[in-house]
């Protein structure tokens, strides 16, 4: 499915959690007492597997996390139905610490979370297989955002992607790594997508919905800010404008000329000429993306 997000529906009878590889040792031992659903998220890439031995119990509709490279042992009656949910880690914004604070903490179909992931995932489970392409790829997205909203206050983590957050956790990370990667002449929607294992088409529709433009656009508004902040420092570093360009991905000069003024209103060397060392002004004017005065 997109996303990464795989889900397999077991039948009844003697159930073994889907891994990865084949297991090591079993440091966590999940126990359930009654027949009925039980709904588990197999994290892909985790090394938070736990150091101790322990036990869970766990009753119908509980969510439960664990590591794909690292199953835990599972005691179920025969007539128990296990929907497992496998995700890698990166998408659920998971550092070692987070996962390991998860991993023994199952959600329990009762609690407020529960109430609301537990019957959506049940029934994702058994109605994604028939679903239109996009409908399905809608339902992974929501499925997989979810998650990651669980995740986080299971771990108790505070950070980016944290309930505070207006942005979607998968957002986040895809900013971030727009970011990380401006330099890199090859970045791009199909780059970005490949990185974080969805499909560019999903990319292009979650940056239209929750940023308001496209994926290029957005890359070339993150590149055209840091090189206004280098020519801005002209004096300091002593770059030209061609390679102030070139080291945000810019490989035509004439083309970021273009760019620049159609975003500023002036040229590279215009913004660089006229504008104080060390302030972020022009003509005591603060200029946004689009070249309008903001003061």
């Amino acid at each position: 499915m997109p996303l990464a997000l795989d889900i397999l529906v077991t039948g009844t009878g003697p159930a073994r959690l889907p891994a990865d590889r084949h297991p090591g040792p079993r440091a966590l031992r999940l126990v359930a007492g009654s027949p009925g659903e039980y709904l588990f998220v197999g994290i892909r890439g985790g090394t938070g597997a736990l150091e101790e031995t322990r036990t869970v119990r766990l009753d119908p509709g509980d969510i439960c996390f664990y590591d794909v490279d690292r199953p835990p042992s599972l005691d179920v009656p025969a007539a128990a139905r296990l929907k497992v949910f496998r995700v890698p880690r990166e998408t659920l914004g998971l550092d070692d610490r987070a996962l390991r604070r998860i991993l023994p903490a199952p959600v329990g179909r009762s609690s407020r979370l529960g109430r609301l992931v537990s019957p959506f995932l049940s029934e994702l489970a058994d109605t994604v297989l028939s679903a239109p392409a996009a409908t399905g790829e809608m339902l992974a997205w929501n499925a997989v955002n979810l998650l990651a909203t669980v995740a986080a206050e299971q771990s108790g983590e505070d950070g980016p992607d944290a309930p505070g957050d207006e942005r979607s956790p998968l957002l986040s990370r895809l900013l971030r790594f727009v970011d990380e990667h401006l330099a890199d002449p090859d970045l791009s929607p199909e780059m970005i997508a490949g990185a974080h294992h969805i499909s560019v088409r999903y990319l292009h529709k979650l940056f239209q919905q929750e940023q308001g433009t496209t994926v290029g656009r957005w890359i070339q508004r993150r590149r055209l800010e840091e090189c206004r902040r280098d020519l801005l420092h002209r004096v300091r570093g002593r770059r030209t404008i061609a390679a102030v360009a070139g080291r945000w991905g810019f490989l035509s000069a004439p083309h970021f000329s273009r760019v620049f003024r159609a975003a500023y209103g002036m040229s590279p060397s215009q913004w660089r000429d006229s504008a104080g060392v060390g302030s972020g002004s022009q003509g005591g004017r603060a200029l946004s993306y689009d070249g309008r005065a903001l003061s």
